[in-house]
């Protein structure tokens, strides 16, 4: 098959491109090089020996020179992370879902029936939770008052006992709570719609916390591992929101890569966006990643400060049965092995 990777040149993106070549295929790699994540303007030299093109996913001409003979396009080229402030919105909404317009519009101009998409677990906002009374319920915003008491967990809805939280499958509620978060869920939305209208058919991967080499450093657009990697470089410890007892699913990027590979090479149903959890199925804290990461370094011991940033959740743990089932994925990379070689990894300037 071949292959076009729209953000092939990013963190993630780059490890598909690698991993997709190394089984087989062709492939061409699509990306504008964004500052926010390619501070030097240049294709990385690990993509040595590619086919690269440097272009705009939102480009109609760049997109009908590198389609003509593509099988599968796997679209990972997004705007990421947290964000500075609300002001970035309007490139949040340019990049990510104007951009996967104009991608759908070339696919189906060109023939080209198949997407592979990388969304992510913000789409669900919190995660699953269960009240003994009342059984699954979808908590509300935190308030101010609560976290800035240091009153972290989520109440239930309806009576406001404390609530036990437990895995999120593909077809929980879906209530983006950033910028970031409403862009990726209309990302799948166009691509549902796109597949309805077309018989198409899409995997939409959504990527939990992943880290890894090549991570974005210093930038309010990289993830949590990575800004915690760049304190501890500095000498310094890293500040851990909360109480640092936040549930997360840390997954490496390598096994987000094959998971990426699973859902090129395995046929999706026809008509259908379907969603899956990308995710290792082994939740750790927030604070349990920044004391591991600080003892594979050397560094000094994570500071615990408190408050939350707006539109923050408590929980999101992946279920990984999905995956495991209908694209034949395991996650094979442990936490405690991962955070040892992320210590030593080359990140992106």
């Amino acid at each position: 098959m071949r292959v076009l990777i729209t953000g092939g040149a990013g963190f993630i993106g780059s490890h598909v491109a690698e991993v997709v070549r190394g089984s087989g295929h062709s492939v061409v790699v699509l990306d504008s090089l964004l500052p926010q994540a390619h501070s030097g303007g240049e294709f990385p030299e690990w993509l040595d020996g590619f086919e690269v093109v440097r272009g705009d996913v939102r480009d109609r001409d760049v997109l009908g020179r590198v389609l003509p003979g593509v099988d599968v396009v796997c679209h990972q080229a997004a705007m990421v992370g947290h964000g500075v402030d609300p002001s970035d919105a309007p490139d949040y909404a340019g990049i990510n879902d104007l951009g996967t317009a104009v991608v759908l519009a070339a696919m189906y101009e060109h023939g080209i029936d198949r997407l592979v998409l990388a969304s992510s677990m913000v789409v669900y906002g919190e995660g699953r939770y269960r009240c003994e009374a009342h059984g699954t319920v979808t908590p509300g915003q935190r308030r101010v008052d609560d976290l800035d008491a240091g009153r972290f967990e989520p109440g239930c809805p309806l009576c406001g006992e404390p609530l036990e939280p437990g895995l999120v499958p593909e077809d929980a509620p879906l209530d983006p709570r950033s910028t970031y978060a409403a862009t990726k869920l209309a990302q799948e939305h166009l691509s549902s719609a796109w597949a309805r209208q077309t018989g198409g058919t899409v995997w939409a991967l959504r990527y939990h916390n992943v880290y890894g080499p090549r991570m974005p450093k210093d930038t309010p657009y990289a993830g949590v591992a990575s800004i915690f990697r760049s304190a501890l470089e500095r000498g310094e410890a890293p500040r851990v929101m909360e109480d640092g007892k936040q549930r997360r699913d840390f997954v490496h990027v390598s096994d987000v890569a094959m998971a990426n590979l699973a859902a090129i090479t395995t046929p999706g149903s026809a008509g259908t966006c379907r969603p899956v959890n990308v995710c290792s199925g082994s939740p750790h804290t927030v604070g349990e990643m920044a004391v591991a990461l600080a003892e594979a370094m050397g560094g000094p011991v994570p500071e615990v400060v408190g408050g939350a940033r707006p539109g923050d959740v408590r929980h999101v743990v992946a279920d990984p049965a999905r995956a495991r089932d209908e694209l034949g994925f395991q996650a094979g990379i442990a936490f405690e092995d991962g955070m040892v070689e992320f210590a030593k990894a080359p990140l992106r300037g």
